[in-house]
């Protein structure tokens, strides 16, 4: 049996009838980039996730660079973040000038460790990057105290927690701004790279929505050096559609995590994922931690389960950042982790047959080893 990480030809095959018809009335207009559709999930997404505004660019990549642009961050800042994250968090950092500044996770949740952030902060310190990874959100309360100390702005990296809940509070609408991946496999997945900038305050929603277009207003005329940062409409419009599905993929995601979890409950090589009281995970992945994870990855492969690694080395072990002058060690909770992630499929069209299928593959393995 084949079970993908993901299927997003089953997801398509069931809003095609909703999905052509944006399309094409977007193709029939000719207005193809930053348009009606983009200022519609603005305001779609801005409502969901409990913020004043919303600012749609062009990746979640781009959503964390234009965000440090317009709170100032430049050459001799430094931002501190997790070194267990997509690239895209740390890179944003270094292509402004600034220095990335690691702190190690907590354990259970893989999140940034509020005191780690508190350890780390420094006179050069400007901002703080929590990522809410795997769909749980960070310590927010204990982050956002440290904030408020040091006078930092908080950048939510909630590329894969579109839904998620800290203590009742969206995500997104906790920090000074809140950042959105529309990346395909995220769970609200774009037809193509996408993102948006979602924040309280609507002065800062102006700013960034000049960055987003070169820094212009009005045309041709030139406030900031910003950069081509927009959203396109056809993009935008398949959005807007799959916005209206998200609540129920979350809800069945729940499910299906909830099954893994009661189903690999009596595997004592596998921990599986532990959520904080008063948050709500959305799952964009289901990991695990798993003994002799390599070796269990290859029998996956093998039996055609699609699991998958996030992530298998820190980012502070990376040669692109060799010049900050970390060590193998340095962030030794984070690195184990890194040595024993496991992301079992999970998706909102997922059955109950693949599921098992993953769980007796896990099993076996282990019974075996």
């Amino acid at each position: 049996m084949q079970v993908p990480p993901l299927n997003l030809q089953a997801q398509f095959a069931a809003l095609r009838s909703e999905i052509m018809p944006a399309i094409e009335a977007v193709i029939e207009s000719q207005q193809l980039i930053n348009g009606a559709p983009a200022r519609e999930l603005e305001c779609l997404l801005a409502e969901y996730c409990a913020c004043a505004a919303g600012v749609a660019v062009s990746s979640g990549s781009d959503a964390l660079l234009v965000s440090l642009m317009a709170l100032g961050i430049g050459p001799g800042d430094e931002v501190i973040t997790t070194p267990f994250t997509f690239f895209a968090t740390a890179g944003c950092i270094s292509r402004l000038g600034a220095r990335p500044v690691f702190a190690d996770i907590e354990a259970d949740t893989f999140n940034i460790n509020p005191a780690a952030i508190a350890s780390a902060v420094t006179a050069r310190t400007k901002a703080v990057i929590p990522v809410h990874l795997y769909g749980q959100a960070a310590e927010m309360d204990a982050i956002m105290a440290i904030a408020s100390r040091h006078k930092l702005a908080i950048v939510e990296d909630a590329a894969q927690a579109i839904g998620a809940t800290y203590r009742g509070a969206n995500v997104c609408s906790i920090g000074t701004v809140g950042c959105l991946s529309f990346y395909p496999t995220k769970n609200l997945g774009g037809f193509g790279d996408g993102g948006m900038v979602l924040t309280q305050n609507r002065e800062l929603a102006e700013t960034l929505a000049i960055l987003r277009d070169h820094g212009q207003s009005p045309t041709y005329y030139y406030k900031r050096i910003g950069g081509n940062f927009r959203m396109d409409n056809i993009n935008a419009a398949a959005l807007v559609v799959k916005t209206g599905h998200l609540p129920a993929w979350t809800a069945r995601r729940r499910e299906v995590a909830a099954r893994y979890t009661e189903l690999l409950g009596g595997c004592a090589a596998v921990v599986t994922p532990k959520v904080r009281d008063g948050n709500e995970h959305i799952y964009h992945q289901y990991v695990i931690r798993a003994q002799r994870r390599d070796q269990l990855h290859a029998v996956c492969r093998a039996e055609g389960v699609g699991a998958s690694i996030f992530y298998p080395l820190c980012l502070h072990q990376q040669e692109c950042f060799a010049s900050l002058g970390y060590r193998a060690g340095d962030f030794p909770v984070a690195e184990k982790a890194a040595s024993e992630v496991l992301a079992l499929p999970i998706f909102a069209e997922i059955t109950d047959e693949q599921i098992a299928h993953v769980v007796s593959t896990v099993k076996r393995f282990y019974a075996k080893t």
